[in-house]
């Protein structure tokens, strides 16, 4: 399997989907995280004895009351992430996936899984600008979250292979890069 990852605005997901595209099954974490939230009895139980019944409404994860708490302490998210990251892992390892996308590949430890692991990196002012375009976020937002994440640099020092979407390339052409460097 190979890892996909790099910071917000990077356009990692955009060269997911176009693996996809050209027939590549892609399991993007952060869409099967909130599935596996909503949709697991274990995660779900877990996540009420961490939080309370106020976590679900009904079946419904409370995204808003559930970021409160882990924003206000942060041992709350690493326990957060102690009920999802291991429930993603199991859930991936069978998926079959040829690809596994996730900004927090490192983090989360799934990078342990990979082959191969691919960075994709941007210019700083261009990720800002691609984030703040596509989540409809205020520049302070995006920083905050860019904040959190691995920097280019580290991702370059730890990544098998860098992609390198500053705009100059369209990602069809970085996808045909990719592919001649590692087979998939």
């Amino acid at each position: 399997m190979t890892g996909l990852t790099g910071g917000i605005g990077s356009g990692k997901s955009t060269i997911a989907h176009e693996l996809e595209r050209r027939g590549y099954k892609v399991y993007d974490t952060d869409s099967e995280a909130k599935r596996l939230i909503v949709t697991s009895p274990d995660v779900k139980r877990a996540i009420i004895a961490l939080f309370g019944e106020e976590a679900y409404a009904g079946d419904n994860y409370n995204r808003t009351f559930v970021a409160q708490q882990v924003f206000a302490d942060p041992d709350k998210l690493q326990q957060l992430n102690r009920i999802v990251h291991p429930a993603v892992e199991a859930d991936l390892k069978q998926s079959g996936a040829d690809i596994v996308e996730s900004a927090i590949l490192y983090e989360s430890g799934l990078n342990r899984l990979c082959d191969k692991v691919v960075a994709v990196v941007a210019p700083e002012t261009i990720r800002l600008q691609r984030a703040m375009q596509r989540d409809h976020a205020d520049e302070t937002a995006i920083r905050a979250r860019m904040a959190s994440q691995l920097t280019d640099e580290a991702l370059r020092m730890r990544a098998d292979v860098v992609l390198q979407n500053d705009g100059t390339q369209s990602i069809s052409d970085i996808v045909d890069s990719l592919l001649k460097q590692i087979e998939i």
